[in-house]
């Protein structure tokens, strides 16, 4: 365990990305991005409740961090994330010159640090994130490990993984119907038919 508490209060505003990833019926992990030791970028799985396969937590930090920092180049900045990043994550955490990654718990299904793939120790890469794991695992493995159990107990009495995707459809349009979810521009409406102006606001 490392001595320095600092690590550890990051990983803790991760976990509570993580929170709020499990209110909306998402796998709880949350991300954090740290610079100068401030946050300046933050993200939890929106995956299901925006039908996006990218909107993962350190997709989302990421995001955030640019968006604050007014550049995609992320130079002295750590992410810490409360699972072991998948390969899409670790090649955006490399892409976006983070550099240390920290996360919690281990993915022995999809890691792409040291569990199924060493994305970030490919020879040759431009770019070297140093990273280390198991920073306040066991939380991080019990979020995951209550999500899971009590979205078994709900498979048995609520229905299929169709019927909760059919929910996340569902909560989908609901926002659409009011804001533009943030970072993604409102699209545009359909063009006026012929021989008529659209209306004036």
């Amino acid at each position: 365990m490392p001595t320095d508490p600092t690590p550890e209060r990051f990983m803790r505003l991760a976990l509570r990305q993580a929170a709020r990833a499990a209110r909306n019926g998402e796998p709880p992990i949350g991300a954090v991005v740290v610079k100068d030791g401030v946050v300046v970028g933050r993200g939890y799985n929106q995956r299901e409740l925006r039908q996006d396969a990218t909107l993962h937590a350190e997709i989302l930090a990421i995001r955030s961090a640019c968006r604050r920092l007014a550049s995609w180049r992320l130079d002295g900045c750590d992410l810490y994330v409360t699972l072991e990043p998948c390969p899409m994550c670790a090649g955006a955490i490399q892409q976006a010159r983070i550099r240390t990654l920290r996360y919690g718990a281990t993915d022995p299904k999809a890691g792409a640090v040291v569990s199924r793939a060493r994305v970030l120790d490919t020879p040759g890469l431009a770019h070297v994130v140093r990273h280390e794991g198991g920073l306040l695992a066991a939380e991080c493995r019990s979020i995951l490990q209550a999500f899971f159990r009590d979205l078994r107990m709900r498979d048995r009495s609520e229905g299929s993984r169709g019927t909760r995707r059919k929910a996340a459809l569902d909560r989908q349009v609901s926002r659409q119907a009011g804001a533009a979810p943030s970072g993604h521009p409102e699209e545009p409406g359909p063009p006026a038919p012929p021989g008529r102006r659209p209306a004036g606001p």
